[in-house]
């Protein structure tokens, strides 16, 4: 019978004696490239958090007609259980390297924020772009599995566009570089307002519903019109918080903002949805 604990320790001080690395080394070694790998490549940011893009989904969900509703229904029933808010992530869970750009676009710092579609958007690979793109084709005679892709992708960019570090800048990726201190932990600019604000929101989710529900949502405006609002609040003074360290003044200060910008994305989806589904059901002229 062979001795399998001898055999053990004859391999590791055979290991120590040629200079062969134990497998203690081998672990501490994979979890420091995982390190710098994380360091290097850092997490895409979600733009608002789940509950951000499902605030907008419902809000926008409740402005419908029954028109626009019957065939928003219709289009949802090809994925049974489907609902506007059970979509409105899709688009950052299938998210890939030739759709990331789709969710944001950067101004230059210190410019007056006016959006030019060949300096911000090449070949439309930005967040507008995306947004008139997949209106187009939820508004077409293409087959309803492409209509429904292509309304996944609406819900979720119209949300994104608001998100006001979704048209910042690009010499810090969107906030994603702006390190802070918030809610007694380290984190970024771009996560306290994808996620941080709503899920602290004082009274939870209920309360916030509550204060989207009594704003005075802007409904005009398209997708370009949306960039530079998000832009130009990123701009204003004291966005960035002084100090970099968040709390209850930097809430309160922009608590308004924070539900302007999720009311108004929820009523500007809904004018997208019913515009795009009113192109649909009217007939082409005939020649």
């Amino acid at each position: 019978m062979i001795d399998c604990n001898n055999e053990r320790a004859g391999s590791s001080a055979v290991a120590h004696s040629i200079g062969l690395p134990t497998l203690a080394m081998v672990w501490r070694l994979l979890l420091a490239l995982a390190m710098v790998g994380l360091l290097i490549h850092p997490r895409a940011a979600q733009a608002w958090g789940a509950q951000g893009h499902q605030l907008v989904a419902e809000y926008a969900e409740s402005r419908l007609s029954a028109q626009a509703r019957a065939e928003i229904d219709r289009l949802l029933a090809l994925e049974p259980g489907a609902t506007l808010v059970s979509i409105s992530t899709w688009a950052d869970e299938k998210r890939s390297a030739s759709t990331a750009a789709w969710h944001y676009l950067n101004f230059p710092r210190g410019a007056d924020c006016s959006y030019d579609a060949a300096i911000h958007c090449v070949d439309g690979n930005c967040v507008v772009g995306s947004v008139e793109r997949q209106s187009a084709i939820l508004a077409s005679n293409a087959p309803d599995a492409e209509r429904l892709k292509a309304m996944k992708y609406l819900v979720h960019m119209v949300a994104d566009v608001h998100q006001p570090l979704h048209a910042g800048f690009a010499d810090d990726r969107g906030g994603n570089k702006f390190q802070i201190q918030a809610y007694g932990r380290g984190t970024n600019l771009h996560a306290l307002w994808d996620s941080a604000l709503i899920d602290n929101w004082p009274g939870g989710m209920p309360a916030l519903r509550m204060a989207m529900a009594a704003a005075d949502a802007e409904r005009d405006g398209d997708a370009v019109v949306a960039a530079q609002e998000s832009c130009r609040i990123v701009s204003s003074v004291g966005f960035y918080p002084g100090g970099r360290k968040v709390g209850a003044d930097y809430e309160q200060h922009w608590s308004a903002t924070l539900v302007q910008r999720l009311s108004t994305a929820g009523a500007r989806l809904a004018v997208v949805l019913e515009s795009a589904v009113a192109a649909w059901q009217t007939p082409a002229p005939k020649n």
